[in-house]
């Protein structure tokens, strides 16, 4: 069954939106260390760029508005996924608990529809 792993962290640990610096490289080399260790489990992964770059189109009563930025505010944000295949969510949950992170992350993990 293929798994997303939504990884959602602080931007600001970072500098901010789409900041690039010593912390961001180090934790880039951690995840392609990562991507190596689990293989074949991997079927595809992105990190996204800061939120200052997020256009929302929402949906209400039929009408529809665009916003700049993301979705919701948060504390949080979406930085990346990656999609992996793992036979069960317990194996899905064993690959997320490794995941590399430059702070506190919290990664929600979601089977996809035809799985």
């Amino acid at each position: 069954m293929r798994y997303a792993l939504l990884l959602y962290e602080d931007e600001a640990i970072y500098g901010g939106p789409d900041k690039s610096g010593p912390l961001q490289r180090e934790l880039l080399a951690k995840h392609m260390a990562f991507q190596q260790e689990i293989g074949a489990a991997r079927v595809t992964s992105a990190g996204l760029k800061g939120t200052a770059t997020a256009t929302t189109v929402r949906t209400r009563a039929g009408k529809q508005t665009i916003h700049d930025g993301p979705f919701a505010e948060a504390r949080e944000q979406l930085g990346g996924l990656y999609i992996v295949d793992a036979p069960n969510l317990d194996a899905a949950l064993a690959i997320a608990k490794r995941l590399p992170a430059g702070g506190d992350i919290a990664v929600e993990i979601r089977p996809l529809l035809g799985g």
